[in-house]
Parts: structure tokens; C-alpha cells; sequence
């Protein structure tokens, strides 16, 4: 069994998920050890409700809330479940558009722009459409895809910008997401898509809903009562099955891992690094876009136009999304989940106890600065193997002595060959 464990951890995408198991570990332990903290040093709360904090941040996605005698219940709450997963969706996807560029060696942090820009795609064709002349779930395919193309080509100018002037894609993006919120808000400034009669609201675009246009739940909402999943999920998953195929098991894949691996050797062999350049960014973009898309979509979200204040933090989210998953398509449906579970844990904390929900935020941090030094750990793990090794290495000879060997080599001694 030992040494079963030990071929195993020599795999490198063994130790990842260690590492990633780790990080995930020190983050939710740091994240307790603030709620005890927190509830010691709050009269109001005390070590009572620390103790409840900790069930929360731990296990908030199973909460019930309360019995009648105000202890916390926990079980399965499909509410909770269904709305991780509805939150999960754009986490999945963003975290894709990260890792995408990532395995061609570019850093895509102008998934907000990507985002904004697909969400007025999304919006201005699924409420410009009328559905008393063109079927609901046409309208519905045709803003899915306006997303994902607006995305993609929001995405593909840094990708150009680094391609033919070789300038950082970062600076790019950093660029590209700030003209991304300032044209989106001009875009809807005073549009008539805004809405002005649920609640006076007047800095709010439409729901889709308003229109009959929005992404079915076939069933899900019999299984999740309460919560606002919808088949959102479902198509994220099946992209995210996609790109790990597309990445894995094409030619067009192959090239673009080549980049990310050595753009010079790349070009050397006759992959064009700058074709791949452009394209991984517009996958990347398109990923983005097709987050938002399905998010406002949805049909029960509502998009206020003021972008100017601040860029959406779903797109920046998808970095430790793909940071924890080591930038594998697969692994992020899951670390995408896990996300979303702390979010829901966060609310769940804020319901239930004196506590803010931003401990959770402190909970996410830790998680992703670790899993940005996923490598450090990696390595540490491996120097602990080695040093293991060693020890063995020293045990061998020695019990190998008294076979005509000796110490230092563990070669025959001269005329005492077995």
C-alpha cells in the first residue's frame, strides 16, 4: 500500500490535487479560527455563537435554519443547493475563460470587460426581438449566441495587441474592461430598455422575463424548489466537457498548449503563435461571454447599467476559480461548486448569527493566495518524499553489508562475490 501511495504522489497531477486539497484546508482553518476570534471578542456574541459560525462556514450549503428552540438545523436544503449551483454557473464559465488562456501562457484578466460586453449583447437582442413574432426559445438561442460573439470579440483585441505589437495582454485587458464598463453604460444611458415601472426602479434594465425570454428549468425547479437554477448548469458543464476535449484531444488544443509551453519552440515547429495568440483570447472572451449570457438569461436577474462604478467581480472570480483547479476544465465544475457553497455559506452567516458574511471573503482570499504558490507546495511535498528517500537509501546499504557490499557503493567486495 506504501508503495502504491508513493507512485501515486510521484504524479505530478497527484501532488496538484493535493496541494489544492491543502489550500482549501488552511483557508476554511483560517476562516474558523477568525469567527472564534470574532465571537470572543464580541460580548454580544460569545464562544455560543462561534461555535455556530464555525457549522456554518463548514457546512452553511446544509443549513435549515433554526428550530424552535433556536438551535441551528442542518439537512438538505434544496433551495441552498439549487442556488449554489445557479451561482455556480458564470463561475464555471469565467473560471474556463482564465484557464484557457492560461494554457496558451496568457493571463486573461479582461474577463469583466468580456462580461459586460456580452451582457449588453444578451440584453439588447433578447429584449429588441419580439416574441409575439419570433418564438421565445429562438430569441433565447440568438442572444446565447450574440453573448458568446461579443465576448469573443472583445476578447480577441488584447489578443491582437499582443500578437502583432507584442504588448502585455494584462495591460490590454486592464484597458479593454474600463472602455468595456464605460461604453455598456452609454450604451443603456437612457435607453428605453431601462426599467422604470417594477418598484420605480430607474437604473435597472429589464429582465429577460419581461419578454418571455428566458433559459428553461425542465425539471429542476421540481427537484431545487425555492432556488433559481435553471439548465444554466447544465450547459456549463457540457462546455466545460468541451473545452477539456477540445484542449486534450485536438490538433487545434495541442497548438495552443504548445504556445503556452514555449512560443519560440512553437513557432520553430510551424505552429503560428501569434494565430494562437488571437484565438486562445477569443475562446477565452467567449467563455466569459457565455457566463453572462446564461446569468441574465436566466430570466429572475436584472442588470443595472451604472457600470462606470465598478466592474462586475464575477469576472475576476473566475481567476481563483482556475487557480485552484491548476487551470484543468474538469477540476474547475468542482472548484466553481466549492466557490459558490462559500458564498451561499456567507449568506447563510449573515441569516442566522451576528456575523458578516465577508468572512467568507477572508476564506476565498487565503484559498486563492495559496493556490497561487499551488508550485511552492508541490515542491515542499516532493522535498518531503525525497528526504524520505534518503532515509531508506541509508538503510539498504547497510542491511546490504553482510552480502559482500560495501557501505559507500553497495558494489561486491573484491574476491567476495556471492
Amino acid at each position: 500500500m506504501k508503495e502504491k501511495w508513493s507512485a501515486l504522489m510521484e504524479q505530478d497531477g497527484a501532488k496538484t490535487v493535493v496541494a489544492s486539497l491543502i489550500s482549501i484546508l488552511i483557508g476554511l482553518l483560517v476562516g474558523c479560527i477568525i469567527v472564534v476570534i470574532v465571537g470572543l471578542a464580541n460580548k454580544v456574541l460569545g464562544i455560543g455563537a462561534a461555535w455556530d459560525g464555525i457549522r456554518l462556514v463548514l457546512g452553511g450549503i446544509l443549513s435549515t435554519g433554526r428550530d424552535a428552540v433556536g438551535n441551528l438545523s442542518f439537512g438538505f436544503n434544496p433551495a441552498n443547493v439549487g442556488n449554489m449551483l445557479f451561482r455556480a454557473t458564470p463561475l464555471i464559465l469565467t473560471g474556463l475563460s482564465v484557464a484557457v488562456a492560461f494554457k496558451t501562457g496568457l493571463f486573461n484578466i479582461g474577463a469583466p470587460g468580456q462580461y459586460l460586453m456580452s451582457t449588453a449583447a444578451t440584453l439588447i437582442v433578447a429584449l429588441s426581438i419580439p416574441t409575439a413574432v419570433v418564438p421565445a426559445p429562438l430569441v433565447w438561442l440568438l442572444a446565447f449566441l450574440s453573448g458568446i460573439l461579443a465576448g469573443a470579440a472583445w476578447g480577441a483585441i488584447p489578443g491582437l495587441v499582443k500578437a502583432l505589437l507584442n504588448i502585455n495582454e494584462v495591460l490590454a485587458c486592464i484597458m479593454t474592461n474600463w472602455i468595456a464598463a464605460n461604453l455598456v453604460t452609454w450604451i443603456f444611458d437612457g435607453s428605453t430598455w431601462c426599467n422604470m415601472e417594477e418598484f420605480g426602479k430607474t437604473g435597472y434594465v429589464y429582465k429577460t422575463s419581461f419578454n418571455g425570454v428566458e433559459t428553461a428549468k425542465w425539471g429542476l425547479d421540481v427537484i431545487f424548489p425555492g432556488s433559481q437554477v435553471n439548465w444554466g448548469i447544465v450547459i456549463a458543464v457540457i462546455l466545460a466537457i468541451v473545452v477539456y476535449a477540445f484542449i486534450t484531444k485536438t490538433t487545434m488544443g495541442y497548438e495552443l498548449v504548445s504556445c503556452g509551453s514555449n512560443r519560440h519552440a512553437a513557432r520553430y515547429a510551424g505552429i503560428s503563435d501569434k494565430r494562437n495568440i488571437v484565438l486562445s483570447m477569443a475562446i477565452a472572451g467567449g467563455l466569459a461571454g457565455a457566463a453572462a449570457a446564461l446569468y441574465y438569461l436566466s430570466g429572475n436577474t436584472e442588470f443595472f447599467w451604472s457600470t462606470y462604478q465598478s466592474l462586475p467581480a464575477v469576472g475576476f472570480n473566475g481567476i481563483p476559480v482556475a487557480l485552484l483547479a491548476a487551470s484543468n476544465p474538469l477540476a474547475i465544475i468542482f472548484t466553481g461548486c466549492f466557490m459558490s457553497m462559500l458564498n451561499i455559506a456567507g449568506q447563510q452567516l449573515t441569516n442566522l448569527t451576528g456575523y458578516n458574511e465577508y468572512i467568507t471573503d477572508v476564506v476565498i482570499a487565503t484559498i486563492v493566495y495559496l493556490s497561487a504558490f499551488t508550485l511552492v507546495i508541490k515542491t515542499l511535498i516532493a522535498g518531503r518524499k525525497k528526504r524520505a528517500a534518503g532515509v531508506d537509501a541509508k538503510v539498504i546499504p547497510a542491511a546490504s553489508q553482510g552480502a559482500g557490499t560495501t557501505p559507500e557503493t553497495g558494489k561486491e567486495k573484491e574476491g567476495e562475490g556471492v
